[in-house]
């Protein structure tokens, strides 16, 4: 029974701690993975990151997407083309347009429909 309990604790993303500035500068420490000598600690640890930075992409990815929206919106008097966000963004045009959709889809779920 305790089975299902401690799967959904593993798959938990780890929190991103922001590292030292001294150890981001040495090119082989990585969030102190390298001195971990146990295997299984490091898989778990490294696993643990893999999901967190995963939750971290698609939560930044859902910004992306809400902040290409407000900036295409019709309704602002400064708004910007698909082309313009896609150039900012360094996307292809096709790709900003997905986002613009996918940000208003967003917004409207968080508007309540």
């Amino acid at each position: 029974m305790a089975e299902p309990e401690q799967r959904e604790r593993k798959l938990r993303p780890a929190p991103l701690l922001f590292e030292p500035s001294e150890a981001s500068a040495d090119p082989e420490h990585f969030f102190d993975l390298e001195s971990i000598d146990d295997p299984a600690a490091l898989l778990a640890r490294s696993t643990e990151l893999a999901l967190a930075f995963r939750a971290a992409a698609d939560r930044a990815t859902e910004f992306q997407a809400i902040a290409a929206a407000q900036l295409a919106d019709p309704r602002r008097f400064d708004r910007l083309t698909t082309a313009d966000i896609a150039e900012r963004a360094q996307w292809a045009e096709d790709y900003a347009k997905k986002m613009v959709e996918f940000g208003r889809d967003l917004l409207r779920n968080a508007n309540g429909g």
